[in-house]
């Protein structure tokens, strides 16, 4: 189950992505999603695919990361497919095979939800792939400290979000090792309806809730024994600051999203 989860995994390296400010990294992260959102055409869509495996290739990080990152949605890309093929019953009919009938548009739109999503998580799961959860935390920070003189929680909030991704590796490593406890005492966790397994997974979720306030709790006592006091008159290891490198990426980002609107504007239609 470990090996399946990319979301808050982080994997080392010295590629030109980890080099990037995490200032950088965070806001490219929101201009990717504006830039998917942008697309209004699925002829437009190998571009952000070609941007996405170039990035991928650029930070040195396996490709077969992008795909892990896509199982945990391996249920609903298929229901959304399903649903905008079927109840969208305009233009062209193309299939009609009993109550079943697929329209042009229902096809268009079905494949154009599915590359938005799967490019989506693909492409915003290399922010924690490349990023360290400590310079996760200090880039959100920085980007919310202007925000302090009116009294809002910087460093607050960037703490909990990153432990909160720090934590789901954790999480699922324990979830791991329950299932292989409970299944060598006879439980089981296939058979059976929906209802039943439901059921079968309640020995899991119990005491899977339990260690997570116990860590949680054991967490908050070691920052108390510490003397964490919040950002207040704290400094940092280290001290980042935008560089060349930030402002290419921040130009390759601007030249991907003027593409991606031209390309929408005098592109012709192909479907």
């Amino acid at each position: 189950m470990l090996k399946d989860i990319t979301l808050g995994q982080y994997v080392p390296g010295d590629s030109v992505l980890h080099r990037l400010d995490p200032r950088t990294k965070i806001l490219l992260m929101v201009a990717y999603i504006v830039a998917v959102f942008l697309v209004k055409r699925i002829e437009v869509f190998p571009v952000i695919i070609i941007f996405t495996v170039g990035v991928t290739l650029l930070s040195r990080v396996r490709l077969s990361y992008l795909v892990k990152a896509l199982k945990p949605m391996k249920l609903l890309l298929p229901l959304m497919f399903l649903m905008n093929l079927f109840l969208i019953k305009t233009g062209d009919l193309l299939v009609e095979w009993w109550i079943f009938k697929i329209y042009k548009d229902g096809l268009i739109n079905a494949v154009f939800i599915v590359l938005r999503l799967a490019t989506l998580v693909a492409g915003t799961s290399l922010l924690t792939l490349t990023t360290t959860p400590i310079a996760l935390t200090d880039g959100l920070e920085k980007l919310l400290s202007p925000l302090k003189v009116i009294k809002f929680p910087a460093h607050e909030l960037a703490m909990m979000m990153t432990i909160a991704l720090r934590f789901i590796p954790t999480l699922v490593e324990e979830a791991d090792k329950i299932m292989k406890a409970q299944l060598a005492r006879g439980a089981d966790f296939e058979s059976g309806n929906i209802i039943k397994r439901a059921k079968a997974m309640i020995p899991i979720l119990i005491p899977l809730f339990v260690n997570s306030f116990r860590r949680a709790d054991e967490l908050a006592m070691a920052m108390e024994s510490r003397c964490y006091h919040g950002g207040e008159g704290r400094t940092k290891m280290r001290v980042y600051s935008f560089k060349t490198i930030d402002l290419i990426a921040f130009i390759a980002m601007a030249l991907l999203i003027a593409c991606i609107i031209i390309m929408n504007k005098f592109m012709p239609n192909i479907f």
